[in-house]
Parts: structure tokens; C-alpha cells; sequence
């Protein structure tokens, strides 16, 4: 029986290629010199740290960031910034994690969409992960064009395209 699994996963090498463009950026523009700011990527943790002396300076490096990212093609809506920037003596730390895997609430509006939209298909979560498993490939291949036009908090991929 044909079946796909839909997961949310970021490549840790593309996340820290882009933040090491990002610092990169931050190095030749005149508006950041003798500014201390910087970007740092923990890959065990997928977190990236902005540093920098005010809030101001967060929003622009934020912005370095997701233009990074986008020339990496990494999706910038897999990132989750922090609610609020952090003070620590002058200066401003603002995390931004990287979100693996697709969580429970997540998976159940897909699989929601995915009986609502009536197709022979049906959807099981199996930890971070979704398998759509159905009787023909076009049923399958519907299902992918819908879930690619759906607007779903985070990226999704489809893998294991069997028949």
C-alpha cells in the first residue's frame, strides 16, 4: 500500500552557515561599528543567541537573520523567537530556537485537514512524525499539494515516498 511520511526537520549545517553569513553581514555594515553585537549557534540545543547593546539593534539583527536564512533555504518559520529580549548588564540577549519534529497539536490539524478534505487516505501520528498511507499514489500526491498550500504554523517535508 503507498505511503508518505510528513515530518519538520531544519538542517543544523544550513541553520549555522546562515548565522555565519549573518555575522558575516554584521562585520561590514557601518551602522554596526564599534557595536558590540553577534550572533552564536548551539547545535545540540538548535539555538541561535542575538547579542547586542539595545532592542533596536535585536529587530535589525533579527532581520539580518531571517534574510540569512533565506538565501540558505531554510524555512524562517521553523524559527521561534523569544517572547522578550533579556538584559544583562548593557546588553540585550534574544534566543531564537529551531523547531524539530511535529508536535501533537500540530499533527491533529493535519490530520484534521486531511479528513476534512475527504480523501482516500488515511493519516496516523507516530511520534514526531505523520504516515498518510492510501490505496493509489494520486490520493497520496493530493494530500501533498493540499498540506503545501495549507497554512501550517512550521514547514513541513515529505519522505519516504513508497509504493
Amino acid at each position: 500500500m503507498p505511503s508518505f511520511d510528513i515530518v519538520s526537520e531544519v538542517d543544523a549545517v544550513e541553520v549555522k552557515n546562515a548565522v555565519d553569513n549573518a555575522n558575516r553581514e554584521l562585520d561590514t555594515r557601518f551602522d554596526f561599528r564599534g557595536v558590540e553585537a553577534s550572533f552564536s549557534f548551539s547545535a545540540k540545543d538548535m539555538l541561535v543567541s542575538i547579542k547586542a547593546d539595545s532592542e533596536f539593534r535585536i529587530q535589525q539583527m533579527e532581520t539580518m537573520l531571517r534574510g540569512a536564512l533565506a538565501k540558505r533555504n531554510v524555512e524562517a518559520s521553523s524559527m521561534d523567537l523569544s517572547s522578550k529580549a533579556e538584559f544583562v548588564g548593557k546588553t540585550v540577549t534574544q534566543n531564537a530556537k529551531f523547531k524539530q519534529g511535529i508536535e501533537q497539536p500540530l499533527a491533529k490539524k493535519i490530520v484534521k485537514m486531511i479528513k476534512e478534505e475527504k480523501l482516500k487516505v488515511q493519516a496516523s501520528i507516530q511520534g514526531e512524525k505523520l504516515r498518510v498511507t492510501g490505496k493509489k499514489r494520486d490520493d497520496l500526491q493530493a494530500a501533498m499539494a493540499m498540506l503545501r498550500g495549507a497554512d501550517l504554523e512550521q514547514p513541513v517535508q515529505f519522505e519516504n515516498f513508497r509504493d
